[in-house]
């Protein structure tokens, strides 16, 4: 596969696993595919039922708002073609971002692929922002 120029986001907090990456990137192949997400729901590991049920309702509506086909919107694997991703003008700073991509992506009609990929949610919580604890 010859070079890809991608912006590759990743949540860092362990509950995805980087051998994923080759497969994140093949779909890229095809010039025609602007971004990869990865879901969690197509591919195997364990969540927790509420962050599930939470996420195929976040899913729905942005699909519904935006006129997307997506299984994932909140995953923490998206990739985006660089010049793409520099023309998106985000705003956001925080988790806020996730939706933002997202919104802008399918606002562009942009061609959005999915890939299975590996996810281990924690079962301890998420430590707190000190800005917001």
């Amino acid at each position: 596969m010859p070079p890809v120029d991608v912006v590759v986001i990743q949540d860092a907090d362990l509950e995805y696993d980087p051998d994923d990456y080759p497969a994140l990137l093949k779909p890229f192949e095809d010039p025609r595919v602007d971004a990869v997400y990865g879901s969690r729901f197509r591919g195997g590991g364990s969540f927790l039922l509420m962050s599930k049920m939470a996420n195929y309702f976040l899913t729905f509506l942005t699909n519904a708002l935006f006129g997307g086909r997506i299984t994932d919107m909140e995953t923490c694997y998206k990739l985006v073609r660089r010049p793409l991703f520099q023309g998106l003008d985000l705003t956001a700073d925080r988790f806020e971002i996730e939706p933002e991509i997202t919104a802008k992506l399918l606002r562009r009609h942009c061609r959005i692929a999915e890939v299975p990929i590996r996810y281990n949610a924690r079962r301890a919580g998420k430590r707190s922002d000190p800005e917001t604890a």
